[in-house]
């Protein structure tokens, strides 16, 4: 049962839909979808669809696109981020962010950074497979990641690769640990503790796989950075 709006959400049996979200914030609400009962994620997918002429969920599975396509046909699923979106056509994106990988098994976690970013309007440039275990990749892009507002490196096993870049750019650089690794990795714990104890200034860090967390953050750095982050 869907009850009426009030003090800046939806009243439902089982969520309260945040419609002043983008208002308060900048960004408005997104899905994640992996755990939710299938009738509330189809529910809640049509009341911000509805709402906002557009929506965004993180970690859907194809079965959970399935449900959702019948009620929204023009939602789109790609299965490598997990991404289960519609976005407004001709949207405007601004500035330039990197997004960059050490390896290709990290281009799940790159990609849900990525789109989350392109979805709340930032260009990106992809830089995949650039890793430390064949550092000249990496050097020969190194204008592509100065030119940018920021740069997000994503990384698994030792998770060397933020602390170089680090070491090259003047901007803010993201650091995302991924589980990607042999047994040691700790499922992502040994990138995680190498990303915080890096010695290169400018360095953050978002949780183990977060690339949603880090599109959203490398965003909000590129808005300020383009003079609209008010």
């Amino acid at each position: 049962m869907i009850e009426q709006e009030n003090n800046g959400y939806i009243e439902m049996d089982y969520a309260k839909i945040d419609t002043d979200r983008e208002e308060r914030t900048g960004f408005a609400e997104v899905i994640f979808c992996k755990g939710k009962a299938d009738e509330h994620l189809v529910t809640i997918f049509e009341q911000i669809f509805t709402r906002n002429g557009e929506v965004f969920g993180t970690r859907a599975s194809e079965e959970q696109f399935a449900l959702v396509k019948k009620r929204i046909p023009q939602i789109t699923y790609d299965p490598v981020s997990k991404i289960l979106k519609y976005e407004k056509p001709g949207k405007e994106r601004i500035g330039n962010v990197v997004v960059a990988t050490a390896g290709t098994a990290d281009i799940a976690v790159a990609e849900e950074a990525a789109q989350t970013a392109e979805y709340f309007g930032t260009n990106i440039h992809r830089l995949y497979d650039v890793g430390v275990s064949g550092l000249h990749r990496l050097l020969s892009q190194k204008d592509v990641l100065q030119q940018a507002n920021c740069v997000i490196a994503v990384a698994g096993m030792e998770g060397a690769l933020p602390s170089v870049i680090g070491g090259l750019v003047k901007n803010p650089v993201i650091a995302v640990p991924t589980s990607v690794g042999y047994g040691a990795n700790f499922g992502g714990v040994s990138a995680l503790l190498t990303m915080i104890n890096t010695c290169a200034n400018g360095v953050t860090v978002v949780n183990i796989d977060n690339g949603y967390g880090a599109g959203y953050v490398a965003t909000q750095i590129n808005r300020l950075a383009e003079g609209k982050g008010e």
